[in-house]
């Protein structure tokens, strides 16, 4: 959630550090490849596919992220981290519009985080499965 003053510098390209969804995507992709090293029970898993988007919805930015992998584990806790790390590098990146005189952000809220979907797919040899979150 930011302020409707925010989303306009957003959607018009006026944000000081460049593109906030851009540089998001770039962030969530390098975060769900490195979160073996974040958590510390989590395997290192080769990854197949890291997709990330974002839609406007008013006053608020919905970030998604999709990972694919061909394993014996899931990869909820890649698209988690994904999704977290976009959401936090658009705050870093408009943060200097979101606070109030106080230094404070009223309004800046990250909210309802989860995995949407979780598909396990038969392989199609004895290699591995391919799990998508």
């Amino acid at each position: 959630m930011l302020a409707p003053s925010t989303v306009e510098e957003i959607r018009a390209g006026r944000i000081k550090k460049g593109d906030p969804l851009q540089v998001a995507e770039i962030a969530a992709m390098n975060a769900a490849k490195q979160t073996h090293l974040l958590i510390p029970h989590c395997h290192q898993i080769p990854l197949d596919t890291v997709q990330v988007s974002f839609q406007i919805e008013g006053d608020a930015v919905v970030a998604r992220c999709q990972v694919k992998c061909r394993a014996r584990t899931g990869v909820e806790m890649e698209a988690l981290v994904g999704v977290s790390l976009a959401l936090n590098t658009i705050w870093d990146m408009v943060k200097y519009l979101e606070k109030d005189e106080k230094g404070q952000y009223p309004g800046t809220k990250i909210t309802e985080i989860q995995v949407e979907m979780k598909e396990k797919m038969a392989a199609p040899d004895a290699i591995g499965k391919e799990r998508e979150s």
